[in-house]
């Protein structure tokens, strides 16, 4: 795993699980808005997928009575929200600089950083 990637994750799992609730509402609420087609344009390799999700489970089970106890299902939430974080992150390269925006902007509002899209370098 990049290191981009790794330290992305790490900084999202370690938020607060009102936080946490937080990103993954916004990632709900920009789904109607192209967060659904831009998230379905990752495409990872087997061994990518399974590195992240190892990474994040890894990250988030320990927490997972903590983040239930904010809010049912939080953890499950939690799990979904990283992860499409963590593709976009590992991807971004890959992604017009729209869609990349999209699908990071529920972590940079709460002030996650991300790599820069390449197309902001040019």
């Amino acid at each position: 795993m990049d290191a981009a990637t790794a330290r992305f994750i790490e900084d999202v799992t370690t938020l607060a699980p009102e936080t946490l609730a937080t990103v993954f509402d916004h990632v709900l609420s920009l789904r109607r808005q192209g967060g659904r087609e831009a998230s379905r344009a990752l495409k990872l390799s087997a061994s990518e997928q399974a590195a992240l999700d190892h990474a994040i489970r890894s990250a988030l089970l320990p927490r997972a009575a903590e983040l239930d106890a904010h809010r049912s299902g939080l953890h499950s939430d939690s799990l979904s929200a990283v992860m499409i974080g963590a593709r976009t992150v590992r991807k971004h390269a890959s992604l017009p600089q729209e869609q990349y925006a999209l699908l990071t902007c529920p972590f940079t509002a709460v002030g996650v950083a991300v790599p820069g899209h390449p197309a902001n370098d040019q």
